[in-house]
């Protein structure tokens, strides 16, 4: 799970400051008030781990001759803090996990404790050549263990452009550290490093192994979700999750629906009323949404890989197809899915959720989130306009239902020319105790000028007809 980040001279971002993450991490605010970058930021490091181009520092999302991005954000240049040329962004992200080995003085050894905090540090800057490069780059693990790589100014003669240090070092290496050619994208340590021990060279693999870990665990789901169809193709094929526009959805449920059944756990558990399928999850939260009261999915012959999606919007309703109801159902679909799909453990980014839903659909909402970090162990992280959603989680503090602990909610805001961020100060019992000027528009205030504008032209009225 994500715990920290922060984010130096990225877009409208002079500088986050250092950002606590929980199980439930939410951002709100104004359009265009940096909301979406922070999104964006973490998005763009997910597909640079996930890219085959190890030379290219950052994988922008701008290469034609690639699969899919999730965020296309044109140049290094566009990127910096007011279009710097040349430009610099640096950044610290810091998780736990429980999967790293780490070296200590004497051997390398498997941590026995729940769990390991490990920290990422980078700066990433663009010279004259408009070509980014890795100035620096630091791994901090329990504060114990140190991997650093620093840029040399004047490479030797081998081409060696950086230098390694270990600490603490078995090899006696650290205080001079080690010469490397070069890293690969923007967290990648070498193979092989002259002068280092098997031991601790095994720790380096350990450590890309473990970033990348924590960024393919990483699932997204934008605001732009497709629209619903009548006929759905699966043959079977694994589906990793539902697609940044949900438009995997279908084939993941029905993939679950395949492995749960073939799952001799799962049989057990369903006969002992426990619902493991996530198909199952998902009819039971349409419904008690009050959007559906059934929800089925179906071949349209037996042995053909196309589905319809069936739907009785009422106990006595006709059964109809999914195209055939409302539009908000088939746009938190992909959200329910995701949430009952993605592996546990795993962290969902999520913007808008609550898009073209009804208000009271947008606060049960709240009530799915705090279901799934409890019951699922995943992270939750979300760009929100709902006022709706949020009260639903003051409510649930309030019923100590969900602790402040579990929930880190942000506002942003342009001051001066960039965004800036402020936590929200949320007590024990879900009262917000530095409730920004226009949270969510001046509801009062209208509300004032409503009364006071129906007022005045009464009293026309009256006048009228004196």
């Amino acid at each position: 799970m994500l715990t920290q980040l922060r984010i130096q001279n990225f877009k409208s971002w002079r500088d986050t400051g250092q950002m606590r993450f929980a199980p439930l991490t939410g951002f709100f605010g104004p359009n265009s008030s940096g909301k979406t970058s922070i999104l964006q930021f973490l998005l763009m490091l997910k597909q640079t781990v996930e890219s085959n181009q190890r030379s290219q520092v950052l994988e922008l999302g701008n290469n034609p001759a690639a699969r899919e991005f999730y965020v296309n954000l044109g140049t290094f240049t566009d990127i910096t803090f007011n279009k710097e040329v040349p430009g610099k962004i640096s950044f610290e992200i810091t998780w736990n996990t429980v999967e790293i080995l780490f070296v200590n003085e004497d051997d390398i050894v498997e941590v026995e404790k729940p769990s390991q905090t490990i920290s990422f540090t980078a700066e990433i800057d663009q010279k004259e050549d408009y070509i980014p490069k890795v100035n620096h780059l630091l791994y901090a693990i329990d504060e114990q263990v140190r991997v650093s790589v620093q840029r040399c100014e004047h490479p030797t003669a081998q081409n060696q452009s950086y230098k390694l240090f270990f600490e603490p070092s078995q090899s006696g290496h650290s205080e001079n550290g080690s010469y490397i050619s070069t890293v690969y994208k923007y967290y990648g340590l070498p193979a092989t490093v002259q002068g280092l021990t098997v031991k601790e060279i095994g720790s380096l693999d350990n450590l890309n192994r473990e970033f990348e870990s924590c960024f393919y665990n990483i699932r997204y789901l934008g605001p732009l979700r497709a629209y619903p169809d009548r006929i759905y193709l699966w043959s079977g094929s694994t589906v990793d999750d539902v697609g940044s526009r949900g438009e995997r959805t279908i084939q993941a449920l029905l993939h679950s629906a395949r492995t749960s059944k073939d799952d001799w756990a799962a049989i057990i558990a369903a006969t002992s009323g426990v619902q493991t399928d996530t198909e199952q999850q998902v009819a039971k939260w349409l419904k008690q949404l009050n959007l559906i009261d059934s929800f089925e999915l179906r071949p349209i012959a037996e042995g053909r890989p196309e589905y319809e999606v069936h739907v009785r919007q009422t106990e006595n309703s006709p059964e109809v197809l999914l195209t055939e109801v409302g539009f908000g159902i088939s746009q938190i679909l992909p959200v329910l899915t995701l949430c009952y799909y993605a592996p546990q453990g795993s962290t969902i980014i999520l913007e808008q959720p609550e898009l073209h839903l009804h208000p009271s659909v947008q606060a049960g909402l709240a009530d799915v989130f705090v279901d799934v970090i409890k019951n699922r162990n995943l992270q939750i992280i979300l760009e929100s306009h709902s006022e709706h959603l949020l009260h639903r989680l003051q409510l649930r503090m309030a019923e100590e239902k969900l602790l402040p602990s579990d929930v880190a909610l942000y506002f942003t805001q342009i001051k001066q020319g960039e965004s800036k961020l402020e936590e929200l100060a949320i007590d024990e019992y879900g009262s917000i105790n530095n409730w920004p000027q226009n949270f969510f528009g001046d509801e009062m205030g209208d509300l004032v000028a409503t009364a006071e504008a129906a007022m005045k032209r009464q009293m026309q009225q009256q006048g009228n007809h004196a």
